[in-house]
């Protein structure tokens, strides 16, 4: 059907709608006129089928209409509703007649299309009403023309206005039909749109089509989301339609949202396409999962126990003199919920009397407290270890200290935060949306999107104290839109080892003596001349962290600390000062001129230093400083990389013509170290005969040169020989295998040199050397080392890490399932420990086993942990087929010094299935099948389906009484043993 549309504005009055406007969307009004026209065909939405009933014939519509004039002869036009005509289908009822006309006021008529009622099917955007002004002009007719209108029916004319009009269009995305029919303004000549920039969509469709999620914030703004746009906008940016409503025009889906649009005359729709689903999209981390312990079962810690010992023997001598032992023994435990820890040095390893205990500790560390009693370093840096015993306890407030491994109490390490809180901002364009990313990863860790303040803000950034320094980046995408090259914004932070979060706070406390040894034979030594302290630090903001103290130390000391590091300054700051007759200063300040040049200036007791780095390139640094003691220096470093080569070298050179470096190069197989200062040097150039590069593995031909004197021509060997490393290596790092022959010919002589080691016993090292010359002498000597490592908490056997002194701060848990033949929660001789899948079967925290690093052996998995209550979790993805637990998740608690055993005995799972039928046989739907076992009282279900089927898995070995619906059957027990079959069909009835 054809219109012509004119020019004149539409009036949005709807009270003139006949019966069928209950599906009408507003209106478009228009005026007949003779002024020259052109066709526009205007094709409404209409259902593919319609129901038998449907007929285009309205008896509740009037087919005439009547034009009325005034008394002034001058004849006043009626606004009159009507409708296009809706192509019917094909299998249209014949009776369908379109013959209604329009009466005018002289009594002259012209056919006229009536509204046609629409199926119930049919769609609201089907329906595309128009209001009609018949102007008089229009209707003054000649008595020729009258005739030829009663003769031929002719078609309405509508002239067409140049402005764009609304009639339905199809809403595709993705090359998808998404909305059927939707009103839209725009243009089209019948082959293409016109102007369709400016062609308006309504914005309930957009958001509809394109399954935005829209949020209207405090100012009024919109925020719209979807997987690849973040955005805001302004709605009073965007038009109000009278008839559509609020809308977006094409323009602005692209300048917006960066949508495109075509239009499609064929499928007379318009084709929305999002970029952002041709691009992966980064994933935002999400929070990390809260680790729920109430309820749970719980394992408790060893209370007392002798977890590992470890004895270390070298045997050193030469062809003229006697041979040398000497030993050091190490043991540690648990005891009172921390652990204890003992090393004794053996100067002479056969005369115990001349045995010296070196350090005895008893350590309980938690997040919020420690605790330490015997050997210990003071809090106030004027002792070295093992010469202060005592008590010291440290409080914390408002943070966690970071996690220690080996070693025993570090007073000012657990005085500071593990993490400090640091804020990102700066200045982008309103709508930017800003991403924050940790190193060079792709886990987004927060975003903001920028409003029309210009400034986005992260705050409590979180910065890793262990690492000192941490490398974020800021991905800016401009008006939210994720397809698009973001900006990069690299930001660094620096920690500064001892600052606290702004509020936090932390307090020390220790008392005790000086041990010394006034005689020899003395074991245990003197304890005398009363030590302690008291000091307390505060994180006073997110950049100044202050403490202060009192020490008495031979007289009473005062003690005053600051560490400052501002956000929006390249400046560190660490001082510790300890007052009296000798002032004890410590210092350590950095400042960065720029990115690329650098200044350090340290300062203790023994000396200062002024360092100086200026990074030319990214290959090549120059080196400068002053030293109290050694005077000015200066030098070079160069670091360089590529595929398959590797460059460091380091040099520098000071007023005392003082030349020191470090050298190592390399490239393919070929490898060349050296280094050496005032005193000695040694070199070597390796080959490696392993095709792997920079393994150290497999066998190798070396060329070494080394002095000791590098001034003189004596003292100086060079050596010739091969070396193997074998790939394995045992869980402490050592090579399982290690061999080195060679021959030496140097400024004394000439001779082999051997050396031999292994660690293919677990918890066993043994290496020896035999060197038939050196740089300082001719004589042969001989060396040979022993270690041995036993674990004795989980039977005498070798500890194949040899990590004694890692558990004086950890401890761990040592899981063990097994198959529990016989039920009796044990495990005996004849039951294996099956661990085929364990990163499938554990979860400890909401984490996978395999991010613990545990070590899998023939009696468990041991996994090495801080001190404090995990969630151990079994998932029945790893357990053997027809084998379960009887529990499903733990609470275990860990001490520092031993392994918490964890027993998981696997019995064996039954399944029981069939049909249940009533008295005539005919399958019974939703009916409760419950076992239940007589001894435990345990209970399964199971509700049968719609054929009447139930379905009983995880039953375990036992006696079991069925009832259906509550009901027991008049049937034997069910009885379940070790032989009996894993699944077996059971009917019931």
């Amino acid at each position: 059907m054809s219109y012509l549309i004119s020019n004149t504005e539409l009036s949005p009055d709807t009270n003139y709608l006949p019966s069928v406007n209950a599906i009408a969307q507003p209106q478009t009004a228009a005026s007949l006129s003779s002024a020259s026209s052109t066709p526009v065909v205007i094709k409404p939405s209409a259902p593919e089928n319609l129901p038998p009933q449907y007929s285009p014939i309205d008896k509740t519509l009037t087919p005439t209409a009547t034009i009325k004039s005034s008394a002034s002869q001058t004849r006043e036009s009626e606004i009159q509703q009507f409708a296009p005509v809706v192509a019917p289908p094909e299998s249209f009822a014949p009776e369908a007649s379109l013959s209604h006309t329009v009466k005018l006021s002289d009594d002259s008529e012209i056919p006229f299309a009536p509204v046609v009622a629409p199926p119930e099917s049919f769609t609201p955007e089907a329906s595309l009403s128009h209001r009609v002004q018949l102007s008089d002009s229009s209707l003054q007719t000649s008595p020729e023309e009258k005739t030829k209108a009663r003769s031929e029916p002719p078609s309405i004319k509508v002239p067409i206005s140049e402005e764009l009009q609304v009639f339905p269009v199809g809403l595709d995305v993705d090359q998808r039909p998404s909305i059927k029919s939707v009103l839209m303004r725009g243009r089209e000549d019948g082959m293409q749109a016109i102007n369709f920039e400016q062609w308006l969509i309504p914005y309930e469709a957009v958001v509809r089509a394109l399954q935005l999620n829209v949020t209207t914030l405090a100012d009024g703004q919109l925020e719209i989301r979807a997987p690849g746009l973040v955005t805001r906008i302004n709605p009073q940016k965007l038009t109000n339609d009278p008839q559509l409503g609020l809308v977006f025009s094409v323009a602005q889906l692209q300048t917006l949202l960066g949508v495109t649009a075509k239009f499609d005359i064929s499928d007379y729709a318009v084709r929305l396409e999002r970029p952002w689903l041709l691009k992966a999209t980064q994933v935002i981390a999400p929070p990390e999962a809260i680790v729920e312990l109430a309820g749970l079962p719980e394992v408790p810690a060893p209370g007392l126990t002798l977890t590992a010992v470890e004895q270390k023997l070298n045997v050193s001598g030469s062809a003229s003199g006697a041979s040398n032992y000497q030993g050091d023994f190490a043991a540690v435990g648990t005891a009172l919920g921390g652990s204890w820890f003992v090393r004794v040095n053996q100067p002479q390893f056969q005369n115990p009397t001349a045995w010296q205990v070196a350090e005895a500790q008893f350590l309980r560390q938690t997040n919020q407290a420690d605790y330490v009693i015997g050997s210990q370093a003071p809090f106030w840096l004027s002792q070295g270890t093992g010469d202060y015993w005592g008590l010291t306890t440290i409080q914390r407030w408002g943070f966690q200290p970071p996690k220690t491994v080996g070693g025993g109490l570090s007073p000012n390490q657990r005085m500071q935060s593990d993490q400090i809180g640091r804020v990102i901002t700066g200045k982008a364009a309103p709508g930017t949306l800003v991403r924050l990313t940790q190193g060079l990863g792709d886990r987004i860790i927060a975003e903001v999107l920028v409003d029309s303040s210009e400034i986005y803000r992260f705050n409590d950034v979180k910065v890793d104290t262990r690492f000192l320094g941490a490398t974020y980046q800021l991905l800016l995408y401009p008006q939210g839109r994720l397809t698009e090259t973001p900006e990069i914004r690299n930001v660094t932070f620096s920690t500064l080892p001892g600052q606290l979060p702004a509020g936090a706070s932390a307090l020390v406390v220790s008392g005790g003596f000086r041990r010394q040894f006034a005689e020899a034979n003395s074991v245990i030594g003197e304890f005398a001349d009363f030590r302690g302290g008291v000091a307390q630090r505060w994180g006073l903001s997110p950049d100044l962290t202050v403490g202060l103290g009192g020490v008495y130390d031979q007289s009473f000391r005062g003690l005053a600390e600051i560490f400052y590091q501002p956000q929006n300054l390249p400046l560190k700051v660490a001082l510790s000062a300890l007052s009296g007759d000798r002032w004890d200063i410590n210092t350590n300040v950095t400042f960065d001129i720029s990115p690329q040049i650098n200044t350090r200036f340290t300062s203790d007791r023994y000396k200062s230093r002024f360092d100086f780095d200026w990074r030319m390139s990214p290959w090549l640094t120059l080196l400068g400083g002053v030293d109290s003691k050694e005077g000015g220096f200066g030098g070079v470093q160069i670091a360089h990389n590529r595929k398959n080569s590797f460059t460091f070298a380091r040099m520098t050179f000071n007023t005392q013509s003082h030349l020191r470096w470090n050298l190592l190069h390399r490239r393919g197989q070929l490898e060349l170290n050296s280094n050496g200062n005032e005193i000695a040097s040694a070199s070597e150039l390796a080959y490696y005969l392993s095709p792997k590069k920079f393994t150290h593995q497999g066998n190798a031909l070396f060329l070494g040169y080394e002095t000791s004197n590098i001034f003189t021509q004596s003292d100086r060997l060079a050596t010739l020989g091969w070396r193997y490393r074998s790939p394995q290596r045992s869980l402490n790092g050592n090579y399982f295998w290690e061999a080195q022959l060679a021959y030496g010919i140097g400024s004394l002589g000439s001779g082999v040199i051997a050396t031999l080691g292994t660690n293919i016993l677990p918890g066993l090292l043994l290496r020896g050397r035999y060197q038939g010359i050196s740089t300082t002498s001719n004589e042969p000597s001989f060396g040979l080392e022993l270690v041995s490592s036993l674990d004795l908490q989980r039977g005498i056997k070798p500890h194949p890490s040899r990590q004694a002194n890692n558990l004086r701060t950890q401890g761990g848990i040592w899981i063990q399932p097994f198959f529990d033949r016989n039920g009796n929660g044990k495990r005996d001789p004849n039951e294996p420990i099956y661990l085929d899948q364990p990163n499938l079967l554990f979860t400890i925290n909401n984490q996978p086993l395999q991010s613990f690093a545990p070590t899998i052996q023939n009696d468990g998995a041991l996994i090495y942990l801080s001190p404090g209550k995990y969630r151990l979790d079994l998932d029945p993805a790893g357990f053997p087929a027809n084998w379960q637990t009887a529990i499903e998740a733990l609470a275990v608690d860990v001490v520092a010094g031993s392994y918490t055993p964890v027993m998981l005995p696997m019995i064996r799972s039954f399944t029981r299935s069939g049909v249940v039928t009533d008295s005539r046989g005919k399958p019974i739907p939703g009916a409760k099948v419950e076992a239940i076992e007589l001894n435990s009282g345990q209970k399964r279900f199971s509700v049968t389906n719609g054929a009447g089927v139930y379905y009983l898995q995880g039953l375990q070995q036992g006696n079991y009484k069925i009832e259906v619906n509550g009901q027991p059957l008049n049937t034997e027990n069910l009885q379940l043993q070790e032989t009996s079959a894993p699944f077996q069909e059971l009917n019931l009835q």
